[in-house]
């Protein structure tokens, strides 16, 4: 009851997945970009993904495009790439993001195992002749369509897979899977395995206070998550001919959504 007459203030989170795995020892892109805007008043989840190959503007690096952001501050000092994404994208949208979640792939898979696999409602099939693996090369990757649970590297295969249709719909699906991790980690007997997770394998600013204070608000919106992807619709050229997203297009989105 108390939570329903004073919930906590809205919290919006940068979620960055990295292309890359510990040890590789090359300075990260940023491969998946996606905002949460928690709102606990209105029981309401929203997710934004942004497409990799928008152009945003930098203080220090002038117009570049988004994923290479993170690489850009990471050069210039480890740490620095997700505080300048932040920057970035706060100017650019006109928003505050308050907490940042960053993570590899073996991060996100050591996650979602830790907290017993991710469920993926699949709509239609998903092949890819050409995911890479690690050795260089390439493989088949198929997923039927249907419900399903998935283990946390079966649901980065799912996430990364692009080559069977585009950037867009490969952005929904990397929403369906934050969806359903979030629908996990909410779960207080997944807390221990996934905090320990969270600080094992992943770089976050996001503490166990924040995770039993925004809990209910992801329980209370019945696994109903508000997506929005930046497609070609959502997307304008800056002076330089470069894609950027169009604020004015999704300015009622924004301001609704992530505060």
């Amino acid at each position: 009851m108390a939570y329903a007459i004073f919930p906590p203030p809205s919290l919006d989170v940068l979620i960055l997945g990295l292309d890359s795995r510990p040890g590789e020892g090359e300075v990260s892109r940023a491969d998946s970009i996606i905002l949460m805007g928690t709102q606990p008043g209105r029981h309401r989840i929203s997710l934004l993904s942004i497409p990799r190959d928008l152009f945003l503007a930098t203080d220090a690096y002038g117009e570049q495009r988004i994923n290479a952001i993170h690489m850009l501050g990471e050069m210039e000092t480890p740490g620095r790439g997700v505080t300048l994404m932040q920057e970035s994208i706060d100017t650019a949208f006109g928003i505050q993001i308050d907490r940042y979640l960053r993570l590899d792939f073996e991060g996100f898979v050591a996650l979602v195992d830790a907290v017993g696999g991710v469920t993926i409602d699949v709509e239609h099939v998903v092949e890819d002749y050409a995911y890479p693996t690690e050795d260089g090369g390439t493989m088949t990757v198929r997923f039927e369509p249907g419900v399903q649970t998935m283990d946390g590297a079966r649901a980065l295969i799912y996430a990364r897979t692009r080559h069977g249709d585009d950037d867009y719909r490969r952005a929904e699906r990397q929403q369906q899977v934050i969806s359903g991790l979030a629908s996990r980690l909410i779960l207080p007997w997944n807390w221990p395995a996934a905090v320990a997770a969270i600080g094992r394998a992943t770089d976050t600013d996001i503490n166990v206070v924040d995770m039993v204070r925004y809990a209910p608000a992801i329980l209370l919106s019945f696994g109903r998550f508000d997506r929005q992807v930046i497609d070609r619709s959502l997307i304008t050229t800056t002076i330089n001919g470069n894609p950027t997203p169009d604020i004015d297009a999704l300015t009622e989105w924004l301001t609704e959504r992530l505060d």
